[in-house]
């Protein structure tokens, strides 16, 4: 069974994300349209369908275009987006191309924000927007800092082994906090120069691993005793992950 997920890149630094299987294809989010009219106007992809994770005009500006040339479904939220056909929330489930993609409801980036988890045990993967990115979560525009954890802690019950395809190429700037809130963690000081130099190649530093996600984003280790000090000693006394969590994010705010 063939699966392919390849990035296309748009803007400074979005991801669309171009799925394949024998079956067809589908586009994630996808920003501006060009490329993937090239690639279905030469017969390169059979587009099914297109994911949508929330109304941010980088993630769904395509949409009109797209579908002025092919008519498919439109999966995404309730929200403003009227190029949304098939509306979605928690639980839903999406079979698509052979693939099945269970929904799940992660608002703080924004309060629509969903995101689509595939969660075939040799090999599941989530695309989650604008939520959490490789090293490091979303701004919280819409939602409260609670919800954005809570939408962490979601994605944090999934298998390990799960690969992160995230909205942006934000791993450089992310992880360079990441060591700034851990200045002794050699292993993302590693990690790293390894994204510095893949995207110096022009190479995709995503998708990430969930597991790799443990070990380097501050996001997923609120309750990591070294950070809890840390976050003590920049902003006072500070107990629940909750709270650990929103002064991590107001510094990466202003960072």
């Amino acid at each position: 069974y063939m699966l392919s997920i390849k990035p296309i890149k748009a803007f400074s630094d979005n991801y669309i994300w171009l799925v394949s299987t024998n079956e067809g294809s589908i586009v994630v989010d996808p920003g501006e349209a060009s490329q993937i009219l090239k690639l279905i106007e030469s017969r390169d992809i059979d587009l099914k369908g297109i994911l949508i994770t929330h109304h941010h005009y980088d993630h769904t500006n395509g949409l009109e275009e797209i579908l002025k040339h092919k008519k498919v479904e439109v999966y995404g939220p309730n929200n403003n987006i009227d190029f949304i056909n098939k509306r979605v929330s928690e639980g839903d489930e999406i079979n698509i191309i052979g693939l099945k993609f269970k929904v799940i409801e992660v608002p703080a980036h924004t309060l629509d924000h969903i995101a689509f988890v595939h969660e075939d045990e040799s090999m599941p993967f989530i695309f989650c927007g604008d939520t959490l990115f490789s090293g490091g979560c979303g701004r919280v525009f819409e939602g409260t800092f609670e919800q954005m954890f809570s939408a962490i802690q979601k994605i944090k019950k999934l298998p390990l082994n799960t690969k992160i395809f995230c909205g942006h190429e934000y791993t450089t700037s992310n992880l360079e906090f990441a060591c700034a809130v851990e200045p002794s963690n050699k292993y993302i000081e590693k990690y790293l120069d390894e994204v510095k130099e893949k995207v110096s190649l022009g190479e995709s530093s995503i998708p990430s691993m969930l597991e790799t996600e443990y070990k380097i984003n501050p996001f997923l280790r609120c309750d990591n005793e070294f950070i809890k000090d840390r976050i003590n000693d920049k902003f006072g006394e500070t107990n629940s992950e909750i709270e650990i969590f929103t002064a991590l994010r107001k510094w990466k705010d202003n960072f």
